[in-house]
C-alpha cells in the first residue's frame, strides 16, 4: 500500500530537455566517462582473477584519485560517481565483467555523465554543474526550485537529445484544510475505460499506441530506424502528456484520492498485455503520488480485491464474476435492485475502502 503525503517525501527523478547547444561539450565529456568506466572494467576484472574478490565504489577511489589533475577534463565527483555506478551495476547483474562503452562506431554507447548532489546547483534557471565551465540551459517545466535536488545523470537519447535527470524532494506543503471524508474520490482503473471515479465520471481510455501501429510497423517494415525512433517517442509523449493532465486535475480537485492496486505486471503477461502497457497504470498512480504529496492532498492505494462484484450501496457480493463476465459494463444488485455501471461502482467500493483505511488504519473488504 502506498504511503499517504502526510507521512512520507516522494523522491521524484526529474527528466528535463537540456538546449541542443550543449550537445557537443556533452558528448566530449561522454568520451571521457566511457574512458574511466572501461579502466574500472578492467582493473576489475585484473583484482578478480589475482585475488578473487570485487572492488567496491570506495575501493577503486584509491585507483581513481587526481585522475581529474593527471589529465581527465571530468571533476573528482564524477569520476566517482562513475566508479560507483560500476560497482553497483556489476554486483546487480552479478557478472565478473561488463560491457564495454562505446565511443564510436555505428553501436557506440549513448552519453551518460552522472553526478552527485553537491555537483550541481540551480540558480536564474540554468543549472550550473562542477566540471562544465558554462552554465546548462533547459526547459524547467517543472519549477526546480520547488524542490530540494540530489544526484543524477546527464544522458543522451537515440535521436541524439540530451536529458538531465535529477532526484528531487519536492518542498513538502501542509496539508490542505479540506475534510477527507467529505472531498475525496475514489479511482477504479481499467482499459476499456481508463478511469471511473466514485462521482461518476468516466475517463476514456486514448490507445496511444494501437493509433499509431500501423504508421509504426510500415515505418519498420522499410527499415526507417529514425522514423521508427521518433514515432515511439511521440507514443510515449502523448501517454505521458495525458497522465500529466488527468493527474494534475485529480490532485487540484480533491482533498483525498484513494486508487485501486491493480496489478500491472501481472496483467502484462496476458493475453491484454498490449493494452495494459498502452494505458501505463503505473506510471499514472506514480504521476498522481507525487503531485498529491506536493499539493498536501492525502494519496492511498486501496485493495480492489472484488471490488466490481461487491454492491457499493448493500454489500452485497452479487455483481459479475470472472472472465466470463469481463464484458459486462452494467449490473442490477439481486439483493437491493441497485443499478450498477461496472467501473463507477468499482470505484465507489474503492472509496468506501479507502475511508475504512483512514478511520482504522488497515484495509477492509
Amino acid at each position: 500500500m502506498a504511503k499517504s503525503s502526510s507521512t512520507s517525501h516522494v523522491v521524484r527523478v526529474l527528466k528535463l530537455r537540456l538546449k541542443d547547444k550543449h550537445a557537443r561539450i556533452l558528448r566530449e565529456k561522454s568520451y571521457w566517462v566511457n574512458q574511466v568506466w572501461n579502466y574500472c572494467n578492467e582493473l576489475s576484472f585484473k583484482v578478480w582473477e589475482r585475488e578473487r574478490k570485487f572492488l567496491s565504489g570506495y575501493d577503486f577511489a584509491k585507483y581513481t584519485k587526481g585522475a581529474s589533475k593527471a589529465g581527465i577534463p571530468l571533476h573528482s565527483q564524477t569520476i566517482q560517481a562513475i566508479s560507483e555506478e560500476f560497482a553497483t551495476r556489476r554486483k546487480q547483474f552479478k557478472k565478473v565483467k561488463l560491457r564495454w562503452r562505446k565511443s564510436g562506431g555505428t553501436k557506440r554507447s549513448l552519453g551518460w555523465i552522472p553526478f552527485k548532489a553537491s555537483a550541481l546547483q540551480y540558480r536564474n534557471g540554468q543549472l550550473c554543474m562542477s566540471g562544465i565551465d558554462a552554465p546548462l540551459g533547459l526547459w524547467d517545466s517543472y519549477g526546480l526550485t520547488d524542490y530540494d535536488l540530489g544526484p543524477g545523470s546527464i544522458s543522451e537519447d537515440a535521436r541524439g537529445r540530451w536529458y538531465i535527470n535529477i532526484c528531487a524532494t519536492p518542498k513538502q506543503k501542509p496539508m490542505q484544510q479540506k475534510g477527507l471524508f467529505n472531498d475525496s474520490v475514489g479511482i477504479d482503473l481499467g482499459l476499456k475505460d481508463f478511469a471511473a471515479t466514485s462521482d461518476g465520471a468516466v475517463v476514456e481510455a486514448k490507445q496511444f499506441y494501437r493509433n499509431s501501429e500501423e504508421m509504426l510497423a510500415a515505418a519498420q517494415r522499410a527499415n526507417k530506424k529514425k522514423r521508427v525512433r521518433a514515432i515511439h517517442a511521440k507514443i510515449a509523449n502523448q501517454r505521458k502528456d495525458f497522465h500529466h493532465k488527468l493527474s494534475t486535475k485529480l490532485a487540484d480537485s480533491y482533498g483525498a484520492i484513494f486508487v485501486g492496486n491493480v496489478n500491472s505486471s501481472g496483467l502484462a503477461k496476458t493475453r491484454m498485455a498490449k493494452s495494459v502497457l498502452d494505458a501505463g497504470w503505473s506510471q499514472f498512480r506514480t504521476m498522481l503520488q507525487y503531485k498529491c504529496d506536493s499539493a498536501g492532498v492525502w494519496f492511498e492505494e486501496v485493495n480492489e480485491a472484488f471490488s466490481t462484484q461487491d454492491c457499493s450501496a448493500c454489500f452485497a457480493r452479487s455483481g459479475p464474476k470472472g472472465l466470463k463476465d469481463l464484458g459486462i459494463r452494467e449490473w442490477t444488485c439481486t439483493e437491493c435492485g441497485k443499478h450498477h455501471h461496472r467501473d463507477v461502482n468499482a470505484a465507489r467500493n474503492i472509496l468506501r475502502r479507502g475511508h475504512a483505511t483512514l478511520a482504522v488504519g488497515i484495509p477492509v473488504l
